[in-house]
């Protein structure tokens, strides 16, 4: 039968890697399109939720694949090891969700193999017999349509960020099953020499976001940014062109060229909605928005939003919050 398989890597004891879920959605999708199994393949160590989140979203298989090699990350051994396991099983679709470590290994696996590659994908299906893979294209501005010829295996990087995570109509209980791989002859060829270590909180990890834009006016404004970030419990973020003018520093930077962010509640102050930005918070549970321009993009995607001067309301927004925060 044939199989759809979602390849992931690098998360913690307790968590698989981040995107997991959406990408296993996009799977599910496919699967049933393709009358094929899903199947969750782990390399390294594997997460303590593994099986329980393969199940909710139907996969039928998590495979493990041991090695320290593999836990270690390193991209050479990572490549050799998939290359084995897709020259002997044959998948239909290999779909990972999308990181650096991804970048740097799904495209050296599409040429070892010979197969098709599609990055930044946001949606799958199937149409006419033939596999469909919509991506996001010139820096999130444009959706691009690929359709695939041929029956042999084919790679999509899933955007993430741009896809709901939603459980499987019905949960299944995975087989789990340990695949073995011969990676003792693997040199890897590209040696970290420093990994950059990021003090204090970060903004990715954030419940609750507020983030500013161009609409504040000036940079004094952004401390009204900052005063309802404190008042929620959350982090203040910005939009590029406070980073661009040296209003906060690229640390707070929401956007494709930025954070990526997954919050409750985002809350967009004089913001316009551009895609670039959206990309960085699109998959926010709540967005609310405040702007001047009710045509403005970002009451597109925001459930609750309010249009006036973002300087006359944040301060009765702060009030409120502090309120609630002394008055639980």
């Amino acid at each position: 039968m044939a199989k759809v398989v979602v390849c992931t890597w690098g998360g913690s004891e307790d968590a698989l890697a981040l995107g997991v879920e959406e990408t296993l959605t996009i799977g599910r999708k496919l699967a049933d399109a393709l009358g094929a199994e899903l199947e969750l393949l782990v390399l390294g160590a594997t997460p303590r939720n593994a099986a329980e989140v393969a199940g909710r979203h139907g996969a039928t298989t998590l495979d493990r694949v041991t090695d320290a090699k593999l836990s270690a990350g390193e991209p050479d051994a990572l490549v050799e090891a998939l290359a084995q396991i897709c020259t002997a099983r044959a998948p239909r679709v290999v779909l990972f969700p999308q990181s650096f470590d991804v970048r740097l290994v799904a495209p050296r696996l599409a040429g070892r193999l010979g197969a098709p590659i599609i990055m930044n994908g946001v949606d799958a299906g199937v149409e006419d017999g033939r596999l469909r893979v919509t991506a996001s294209a010139y820096g999130g501005d444009t959706r691009a349509v690929y359709e695939v010829t041929g029956a042999g295996t084919t790679l999509v990087a899933v955007s993430t960020t741009a896809v709901r995570a939603e459980a499987a109509a019905a949960a299944t209980s995975p087989t789990v099953t340990d695949v073995s791989v011969k990676l003792d002859g693997v040199s890897e060829r590209i040696r970290v020499v420093v990994r950059a270590q990021a003090q204090g909180p970060r903004l990715e990890d954030a419940e609750i976001i507020v983030a500013g834009g161009r609409g504040l006016g000036s940079p004094e404004h952004y401390k009204l940014v900052e005063q309802l970030a404190e008042a929620l419990g959350g982090m203040a973020g910005a939009s590029r062109p406070l980073v661009d003018e040296g209003w906060v520093d690229a640390s707070r930077q929401v956007g494709l060229t930025g954070r990526i962010t997954r919050p409750a509640l985002y809350v967009a102050v004089g913001i316009s909605g551009a895609s670039q930005h959206m990309a960085g918070c699109s998959a926010a549970k709540t967005i609310v928005a405040i702007n001047t321009d009710r045509d403005a993009a970002i009451f597109q995607y925001a459930r609750y939003g309010i249009v006036g001067d973002c300087r006359e309301i944040l301060p009765e927004l702060i009030r409120a919050a502090r309120e609630r925060r002394a008055n639980p």
